[in-house]
């Protein structure tokens, strides 16, 4: 076991940010001093086990290109920033330590009662521009038009947790500390969706993407919206057991 910890402590830098590898070795330490059921946790999640509370969907039709499916309605945390700011330091997956410390995945947590947060999957993330959401407050950029007045607008990213289904209103949510994270309910959704392994890269997404759409306005579907990228397993994951999805709204 501790020459698979040492080969994923070198290796998680190559999927994900510096953050979320410090909770991998947080993490890995933790199963070690305990008992062989946690060691035996640790290898699921390794080997893509999701042992967490995952949204409430019915499938509406399923084809060999694509699912749609119908989303009950959840309530979420988010936060939107700009990956280029100084304390992002251009990483796009650089919301997941402030919703971490929201629900206290990393120690005490960052929310008004406190009270502890059970993590679900998948961890959701979208790209916008700046003007499409404010800096009040689920992991891809799209490319971003121009601000309308000749220049370029800021690339945007918004991260989202999917709260427990216990908060079934946004009131129900311990309030947070960080002004940050918003809490939000989302409404009974419609997707196409499709499944992939491996590493979520940027060049993959967009195929996947591209595909869809395709697939989805050939079949008579209306794109209503953006898509979104929804990664179910941690950083430290063996990428040809991880599992993602592409989802893009349709009426």
């Amino acid at each position: 076991m501790m020459s698979l910890y040492k080969g994923f402590k070198a290796t998680s830098y190559s999927y994900q940010n510096q953050n979320l590898s410090l909770l991998l070795l947080q993490s890995l330490k933790s199963y070690h001093q305990h008992t062989l059921f946690r060691s035996v946790s640790a290898m699921g999640l390794i080997f893509g086990k999701i042992a967490v509370e995952t949204p409430k969907y019915e499938v509406v039709k399923s084809t060999q290109d694509y699912e749609i499916r119908r989303y009950a309605p959840s309530v979420v945390a988010q936060v939107t920033y700009d990956p280029s700011l100084p304390q992002f330091k251009g990483n796009k997956d650089g919301g997941f330590m402030v919703l971490a410390n929201y629900i206290g995945a990393l120690g005490n947590p960052q929310n008004t009662k406190p009270e502890k947060i059970a993590m679900t999957a998948p961890v959701i993330t979208k790209g916008t521009t700046g003007e499409k959401i404010a800096m009040t407050a689920p992991v891809v950029t799209k490319d971003s038009g121009h601000d309308g007045s000749g220049g370029e607008a800021k690339k945007m990213v918004t991260m989202q947790f999917i709260l427990p289904s216990v908060y079934e209103k946004a009131e129900d949510a311990p309030k947070p500390v960080d002004e940050r994270v918003e809490i939000k309910e989302e409404g009974e959704k419609k997707y196409g969706v499709v499944k992939f392994s491996g590493v979520a890269t940027d060049g993959v997404v967009k195929e996947k993407v591209e595909k869809l759409k395709e697939s989805l306005e050939r079949d008579g579907y209306k794109v209503i919206g953006e898509f979104l990228l929804a990664r179910y397993n941690p950083p430290w994951t063996i990428p040809m057991f991880r599992t993602n999805e592409v989802m893009i709204p349709v009426e």
